[in-house]
């Protein structure tokens, strides 16, 4: 178990009265912008039978939500 306060004097990385060495520690950002190849495209996120099965159960919803409403005044 380490202590929690390390001597400064044994602490490996640190010059005496100067902190830490460079290449001591990683960079703070890296120096590589943007993405290393092209994103290919997904196509399309909804076929069309997803979207006629959607369409469908709205319908039966509906249906039978105006068919409970029917049943309450009738």
């Amino acid at each position: 178990m380490t202590t929690p306060d390390p001597d400064p004097t044994r602490t490996p990385g640190i010059e005496q009265g100067r902190g830490v060495s460079p290449g001591e520690t990683p960079p703070a950002e890296g120096g590589i912008s943007g993405i290393s190849h092209p994103e290919s495209s997904t196509g399309k996120a909804w076929g069309p039978m997803a979207l006629v099965l959607i369409m469908v159960v709205v319908a039966l919803v509906a249906i039978g939500l105006i068919a409970m409403v029917v049943a309450l005044i009738g």
